[in-house]
């Protein structure tokens, strides 16, 4: 038996909660997980409150173990795990904004979401004056002391289309001393929306988390509901929601390596990797009906059973890729100025990536190997031949050959698919009602990293309380060590080889 799971023996198994477990624990055994949190023994996968509980899932990740601890807080506080562990504290914060359920002895209790100016509290949220008091202060960022300092206020509010985040730079001539994010300008309160929703109506709601990772989200939620509900979806439909997850993975990997070049004013790469992106997204669009794939994956199976024209366009798109990008390598690796601006900025170290349990080519460029597909597989990836491409060297040249081996890797995977797709029906009935008390969760792989849902239904199978979790959370924060020694100039080249989501923080 691993440590994990020896460990929370020691509390009491809450039935009905698929596909892994879920322990009602004390608050002795809460700050023993935290403790191995600290001492990296599992890591943190998420942290969210559900009424006067809250629950925090975690993976011991030699063995693929996942498992959800839940401490009631009868008084409306819990013992912060952000104390022990520093990636839990922004997810603290946000959970003290949604629920009201504030961490004791949190290193840092500024509001995360609630900038003040909220018409209404979130449902069932405890109202704390001290904290509406602190929501509509000014925010105080933390301070910095030092000679010669100066700071540099970025946005919310950018150029060109891009969405609303505040950083806050401390610099010293043109060197960052610091940098400090602010998020949740784009509140849109997608977690309380999905209460009392039937799971048609809630997995539209998961699908616009974040829409470049539409299909991930709608995964994800789709999983959640399935295990909640012990159903299986239709072969066809497992291997067509994959087919979805690779087309969504290639289409953003091309846009975000032509995007990281052209912030680096090299707009020939830009130039070719739009060209192709664009040619994605009509391929998808000809297959699914959708150019993101938006509202195609739905508990229970999918929404449309693609036409063989729209298969052979894929077939047809995967070539064209593979031709192209040998030539796009080319170009980037023998373009000095390139990688003069790409080699040795915006380094994450290993040791930061394994403490955050930073996923996705953040991760993988920095060492820490987790994938999703591989480390958890779930259908039809258990079938599939594939590898997880890695890197050391942490910095931005790092986080695009990632992302180059991803596509190669994905091509690989689409050929798979189309191959071995089975014919059938593409969607299960689902039923109206459940045992009271079913809960199901879900880890995906979305481009960014691993995606979390966990969802709890009522006995007419309507969302009682739905969390979802993007891989950006735990990257954040480590942007802000990134560029940290780097010029400021060099932001938007790190920032953009990052791409993290700032709408996956607006819950």
């Amino acid at each position: 038996m691993n440590a994990l799971a020896q460990l929370l023996q020691g509390g009491e198994p809450v039935a009905a909660h698929g596909p892994w477990p879920r322990i009602t624990v004390v608050p002795s055994l809460w700050h023993e997980l935290a403790d191995g949190l600290a001492e990296n023994r599992w890591s943190l996968l998420g942290l969210w409150g559900d009424g006067d509980t809250v629950h925090m899932a975690l993976l011991e990740e030699p063995r693929s173990f996942i498992a959800v601890a839940s401490l009631a807080c009868p008084d409306g506080v819990f013992p912060s795990i952000g104390r022990r562990h520093r990636p839990a504290v922004r997810l603290e914060r946000a959970l003290c904004d949604l629920t009201g359920l504030a961490p004791d002895g949190a290193p840092d209790a500024r509001p995360w979401l609630d900038h003040g100016r909220w018409s209404s509290a979130p449902p069932g949220r405890i109202d704390r004056p001290e904290r509406l008091r602190a929501a509509a202060s000014p925010y105080p960022f933390l301070p910095v002391e030092g000679h010669g300092l100066h700071q540099i206020p970025v946005g919310p509010i950018h150029a060109g289309i891009i969405e609303p985040g505040h950083f806050r730079f401390t610099a010293c001539g043109e060197t960052v001393v610091r940098l400090e994010e602010r998020l949740g300008y784009a509140h849109k309160g997608t977690e309380a929306l999905m209460r009392g929703r039937s799971l048609g109506d809630a997995v539209r709601l998961a699908g616009r988390v974040s829409g470049d990772s539409t299909v991930a989200y709608a995964l994800a939620f789709a999983r959640a509901a399935e295990a909640a509900l012990g159903m299986v979806p239709p072969p066809r439909a497992v291997w067509l929601r994959a087919l979805m997850a690779e087309l969504e993975r290639v289409a953003n990997h091309i846009g975000d390596i032509g995007a990281i070049c052209n912030d680096a004013s090299f707009s020939l790469m830009h130039t070719h990797c739009g060209i192709l992106r664009e040619r994605t997204l009509r391929a998808a669009e000809a297959c699914f009906g959708h150019r993101l794939m938006m509202d195609c994956i739905l508990p229970g199976g999918i929404a449309m059973d693609p036409a063989q024209r729209g298969l052979e366009e894929i077939e047809t798109l995967v070539a064209e890729v593979e031709q192209a990008l040998p030539r796009l390598i080319s170009i980037y690796e023998g373009t000095t100025s390139l990688q003069d601006r790409t080699v040795g900025a915006g380094i994450v170290t290993p040791e930061f990536a394994r403490s955050f349990a930073s996923g996705g080519y953040v991760g993988r460029a920095s060492g820490r190997a987790f994938d999703a597909r591989r480390a958890l597989p779930y259908p039809p990836y258990d079938r599939l031949q594939f590898t997880v491409p890695t890197r050391t060297e942490g910095d931005v040249n790092a986080r695009v050959w990632v992302r180059i081996e991803e596509i190669q890797q994905s091509l690989g995977l689409i050929r798979q698919i189309l191959a071995q797709t089975p014919n059938g029906a593409i969607d299960g009935a689902v039923p109206d009602t459940t045992p009271g008390g079913c809960e199901g969760m879900a880890v995906v792989e979305a481009f960014r990293g691993d995606v979390l849902a966990w969802l709890a239904l009522d006995n007419r199978a309507r969302v009682r309380r739905c969390h979802v979790r993007d891989a950006s959370w735990f990257q954040w924060p480590l942007l802000e060590a990134a560029i940290e020694g780097n010029i400021v100039a060099d932001f938007p080249l790190c920032n953009k080889s990052f791409n993290c989501s700032y709408s996956g923080q607006d819950l």
